[in-house]
C-alpha cells in the first residue's frame, strides 16, 4: 500500500528555531519547497537503521533483532536468518547496518547491536555476508566494556571514512560520569580497522589504562553520524538530558564535555552542572533547548533537493519532525522544521538514487521524499 501524505498538498514552510546563539535566528531566504511523502512500507517495529545494496535491495534493522529486506516495492515477510544473539533490552537491540566500502569485492556487512555479557551487556560490532536470505561467516569484532544491566544509551551508529577506518559510538549507558573516564567505552566515538583491530595512531592507544579504541569522549548518547563528503569532517548529534541536544564536529582525542558542561538539566529539573562551556572541552556547533531528541543524520548532496544541498537533515524523536540545518563551513546559517508531527523520526539516509529515505517509529514506516 502506498500512502500519499497530506503533506503532498502543502508547501512546507520554513521556520527558524533556537540555535546555539540568538544571532542565528535569521529569516531564511530560500523560499518554499514542496515534496510528496511516498510510503514504501508500514508495520515496522522500532526500525533503527537501513542500508542500500548494489542490487537495489534495501536492508532495514528492527531493534527487536530482525533484519528485513525491502525489494521491488515491498517488504519481505521473512526476516534474514543468521544474526547472533541480540540483547533487546531497553534502548538496546539491533541498531544499525552498513556495507563495507569495498562491499562489491568482499561482501561484508557490518552491524551495531547490543550483545549480552556477564552482568548485562553492551554495544557490539560484528560483520557477516549475505547469502540468499541468510547471514553467513558472522564474527563479532568488538564488544563495549564494561557490561552493565542498564537499558539506556547504547549509541549505535557506524560509518566508514575514505581510508576504510570504521567509526562507531556508545552512549554513557545511563552512568553519566563514566563519559569522562578513558578506562571504559561509555560516552565515546571509537575508531577501528575494518577487522576490529585497533589502529596504532588512535589518540589514547599508548595511554596506560585507557581503552585504545577511543577516538573522542565526553558524549552522552550519539545516534547520528556522517562524514561530510567535501570536507571530510565527522559530524554527529547527541541526545542531551532535558535540553542540551548537540551537533558536533568530532576531532581526534577531544573531550566534548558531558556531563561537566551542558545546556541541559536533569529530567526532574535539578541542575547537572552550572557550566555550559569549559576550558579544554569542545563546545557544540549547535544545541537544542528544549530537546528535540535527535536520531538519524545525513548530508544532502543530491540535486533532487536544490534548496537543501549541503544541509544536515536531523531526525527528531520527541520533536516529531525533520530538522534541516544549513551550513557554511562549520557555521550554522539557518534551520527549519519539516514534516512537523508526522512521526518519531529514527533514521535518515540519502539513497544512491539521490532520494531521501526515512524510517519512523510510532508508526513504524519506511518512506521516501519525492520533490514535486
Amino acid at each position: 500500500m502506498r500512502y500519499k501524505s497530506i503533506i503532498a498538498a502543502l508547501l512546507i514552510s520554513f521556520s527558524v528555531v533556537s540555535c546555539s546563539s540568538a544571532e542565528k535566528n535569521e529569516s531564511p531566504e530560500n523560499g518554499d519547497f514542496s515534496f510528496t511523502v511516498d510510503t514504501l512500507a508500514t508495520g515496522l517495529e522500532n526500525p533503527w537503521g537501513m542500508e542500500f545494496l548494489p542490487d537495489g535491495r534495501i536492508l532495514i534493522v528492527e531493534r527487536a533483532g530482525r533484519l528485513r529486506v525491502w525489494e521491488d516495492g515491498s517488504l519481505h515477510d521473512e526476516p534474514v536468518s543468521g544474526l547472533p544473539e541480540i540483547w533487546a533490552h531497553g534502548q538496546g537491540g539491533l541498531l544499525d547496518v552498513v556495507m563495507h566500502p569495498d562491499y562489491d569485492q568482499n561482501g561484508w556487512l557490518y552491524f551495531a547491536y547490543a550483545a549480552p555479557g556477564s552482568g548485562g551487556g553492551n554495544t557490539a560490532i560484528g560483520r557477516a555476508r549475505l547469502q540468499n536470505n541468510a547471514l553467513i561467516d558472522f564474527e563479532q569484532l568488538f564488544h563495549g566494556q564494561p557490561y552493565t544491566s542498564g537499558g539506556a544509551h547504547f549509541g549505535s551508529r557506524i560509518v566508514f571514512d575514505e581510508e576504510n577506518y570504521l567509526f562507531t559510538t556508545i552512549g554513557d549507558r545511563g552512568r553519566q560520569n563514566t563519559a569522562q573516564e578513558l578506562s571504559n567505552h561509555h560516552g565515546t566515538v571509537m575508531r577501528l580497522h575494518d577487522d576490529g583491530s585497533v589502529p596504532d595512531d588512535n589518540p589514547f592507544v599508548n595511554e596506560p589504562g585507557a581503552m585504545p579504541e577511543i577516538w573522542s569522549y565526553g558524549h552522552r548518547n550519539i545516534q547520528g553520524m556522517v562524514f561530510h563528503p567535501e570536507t571530510g569532517d565527522l559530524w554527529t548529534h547527541e541526545h542531551g538530558a532535558k535540553g542540551g541536544d548537540e551537533i558536533n564536529v568530532i576531532m581526534k582525542g577531544e573531550n566534548y564535555g558531558w556531563p561537566l558542561a551542558t545546556h541541559g538539566i536533569n529530567y526532574n529539573g535539578t541542575i547537572i552542572t552550572p557550566d555550559t562551556t569549559l576550558p579544554g572541552k569542545v563546545d557544540p556547533i549547535l544545541h537544542w533547548t528544549p530537546s528535540i531528541a535527535p536520531c538519524g543524520l545525513d548530508i544532502v548532496t543530491s540535486d533532487k533537493y536544490p534548496q537543501w544541498q549541503g544541509s544536515l537533515l536531523v531526525g527528531a524523536l520527541a520533536g516529531q519532525h525533520i530538522h534541516r540545518v544549513a551550513l557554511e563551513g562549520r557555521e550554522v546559517v539557518e534551520t527549519e522544521k519539516l514534516m512537523q508531527d508526522f512521526a518519531r523520526f529514527r533514521a535518515i539516509r540519502q539513497g544512491p538514487d539521490g532520494y531521501i529515505y526515512i524510517l519512523t517509529e510510532s508508526p513504524g514506516l519506511f518512506v521516501r521524499l519525492m520533490p514535486d
